[in-house]
């Protein structure tokens, strides 16, 4: 690391030199000027790190001088030399922002090390100090930049920021264009450089923050671009992400205190922040692009198995309708023969007759789908429902060669249900397991309490559903048996959905078909 740099001006070239070889045997570079003229024309075009000045000088007091150095660079250590002290003096070097007083002549040589030492010890102290009363307000600069995700406000929060917290009325946020290779603006304030492709371009090379005053140090065409603005001093702070090319500019009129080093590294914070910011932003736009278009997907997935699922309906509805009508047609037309037999005529009617019958019953098959009515629930007890259930068809399980066996425990919570739709469906499952095993078989009937209410099993021990057809079960005019009208297993899913349960076909359970009923608990 270079060592610290003094710039030594004193009228006397004696303590000039003095100064220079007591300084330079402790390690610092040391520069010398007896003219404070050409001393404060120095500070506009070079950066000191500490001005050791003599106060009382002809033509310009050491004051004067101090006050040019602090104008041009703020962040600079002060000692002042002086033969005459007074409290008056101790008192205005204060006012200045002195770092330390040295009284002369020198006593030893050591006395100006420690002096020179103690006023670099001083300087920093007051920046940590500075730099710590400006970071206390980011804690809440990062929740509100963190907490905005549009695009458009978060760049006016941006801004408004950079103005509260740099205290300044002129800033501007750019960002690099790849088609045109220059910076467009998104958001300014005030006055700023809108074709400054030179120091924009410099920045944005070196990848560093640029620190310009007005009257130096710096480079001559970035002071005249400030000249030119009517600006005192000004920062530009790059951006510089894979996904990211901004600069971020500020500036201080001229009746304005200059920016010091302790605001480039504020800016530089708040760069980082806008940053992440920004990035935030950028993805949350991309997420909300692609939860948009897999809802339109979604959407128009929806729509086409909707539609696909009206024509699967249409043309099974239609095949229902048209087979009995066909079949009515064809027997009226007979029975219309006049060289038909007495008795063949009343076979073909009864069988056209039969027809229209199988026409009505799915046609009120056909209007179960409509979400059944709930509102005269009752509470059920389904222990008495199933032996109901089973003594009603006990007639039809006999001529089938079926045995029944239930298993229902003495404590079951009651569930409140439509009981004539819950019987139902207790009807259609022990049909569909009758007509599955037509050579006799059992069908069990296991009930049990769970934390949901009421689970049901029914169970056969038939062929059981193949796999490639499980998942078509429940669906509209899908049967697995000759002459089924594929309705049943579709209207008892609709009324244990409407009654908040839930109807599946429970697969491996076998050797035969196996589903499960979930009815909503009632009281106990």
């Amino acid at each position: 690391m270079e060592s610290p740099f003094v710039f030594v001006v004193d009228d006397e070239p004696g303590i000039a030199l003095l100064c220079n070889r007591l300084l330079t045997r402790a390690g610092y570079r040391v520069l010398t000027e007896t003219n404070p003229r050409r001393a404060i024309e120095y500070f506009k075009e070079s950066q000191v790190d500490l001005l050791l000045v003599d106060i009382r000088m002809p033509e310009v007091d050491g004051f004067e001088v101090i006050q040019n150095l602090k104008r041009l660079q703020p962040d600079a250590a002060v000692l002042i030399m002086t033969g005459h002290g007074t409290v008056e003096t101790a008192i205005r070097a204060l006012r200045q922002g002195v770092d330390g007083l040295l009284l002369k002549p020198f006593g030893q040589g050591s006395e100006l090390i420690e002096a020179v030492k103690q006023a670099f010890v001083d300087s920093q102290q007051k920046q940590d100090a500075a730099r710590i009363q400006t970071l206390r307000p980011l804690f809440s600069v990062t929740e509100a930049l963190l907490s905005e995700t549009r695009r458009e406000p978060l760049l006016d929060l941006i801004l408004n920021t950079l103005l509260g917290h740099l205290h300044c009325s002129n800033t501007a946020c750019y960002q690099f264009n790849p088609q045109t290779k220059q910076y467009d603006i998104l958001v300014s304030n005030g006055k700023f450089p809108d074709a400054a492709s030179q120091l924009l371009s410099s920045v944005q090379a070196s990848s560093s923050p640029l620190l310009i005053h007005r009257n130096g140090p710096g480079d001559a065409s970035f002071r005249a671009l400030l000249s030119d603005l009517t600006l005192d001093s000004a920062i530009l702070v790059p951006i510089l992400r894979p996904n990211l090319q901004m600069m971020l500019f500020a500036a201080r009129e001229i009746n304005e205190p200059a920016f010091r080093e302790s605001d480039v590294e504020m800016f530089q914070i708040l760069a980082r922040q806008v940053a992440i910011a920004l990035e935030n932003s950028r993805l949350y736009a991309e997420q909300l692009e692609y939860v948009r278009k897999v809802e339109e997907s979604q959407k128009a997935l929806l729509q086409a198995e909707k539609m696909a699922a009206a024509g699967r309906l249409s043309a099974s509805i239609a095949h229902e309708v048209n087979n009995p009508l066909q079949a009515v047609q064809n027997c009226l037309h007979l029975a219309t023969r006049e060289d038909l037999p007495e008795e063949k005529r009343k076979e073909y009617l009864s069988l056209a007759r039969t027809e229209l019958e199988r026409l009505m019953l799915t046609t009120r098959r056909m209007l179960d789908f409509y979400r059944p009515n709930t509102n005269a629930l009752e509470k059920i007890d389904i222990k008495d429902m199933l032996e109901y259930v089973i003594n009603l068809m006990n007639k039809q399980f006999s001529e089938a060669n079926l045995k029944v066996e239930i298993d229902v425990p003495e404590k079951l919570p009651s569930v409140m249900a439509v009981g004539s739709q819950i019987q139902q469906v207790f009807i259609n499952l022990s049909l569909n397991a009758a007509d599955a095993m037509n050579e006799g078989g059992v069908l069990k009937i296991k009930v049990r309490p769970t934390s949901r209410g009421v689970e049901l099993l029914f169970s056969d021990n038939g062929p059981g559903i193949p796999k490639e057809k499980q998942q078509n079960i429940f669906e509209p005019f899908f049967s697995t048996k000759d002459g089924g009208t594929g309705l049943g297993l579709t209207v008892s899913y609709n009324i244990i959905t409407a009654h908040g349960g839930t109807l599946e076909y429970v697969p491996d359970r076998g050797p035969g078909a196996c589903f499960r009923i979930i009815l909503p608990g009632g009281e106990q």
